[in-house]
């Protein structure tokens, strides 16, 4: 199942990037309306599985990040 979603992911990052290639090229205002808005999609796409392929995530207190980092300064 995770090698499922990882492979989605690596899908929507390259289709992001061949997206983001295609306007330096020539294009009319319909096409590049189309890309730009075939990125938006893909780019949501993308944050929404990795939401919920990754759901939790981790963060040092303040305190505890100032505390070390106001000790070492001292010694």
């Amino acid at each position: 199942m995770i090698d499922e979603k990882l492979a989605r992911l690596r899908t929507h990052r390259n289709n992001i990037a061949r997206y983001r290639r295609l306007p330096k090229t020539q294009l009319t205002d319909c096409e590049r309306q189309f890309i730009e808005k075939r990125l938006s999609e893909e780019r949501c796409a993308m944050e929404s599985l990795a939401g919920s392929t990754f759901p939790l995530t981790f963060q040092m207190p303040k305190r505890a990040m100032h505390g070390n980092a106001t000790a070492e300064a001292v010694a």
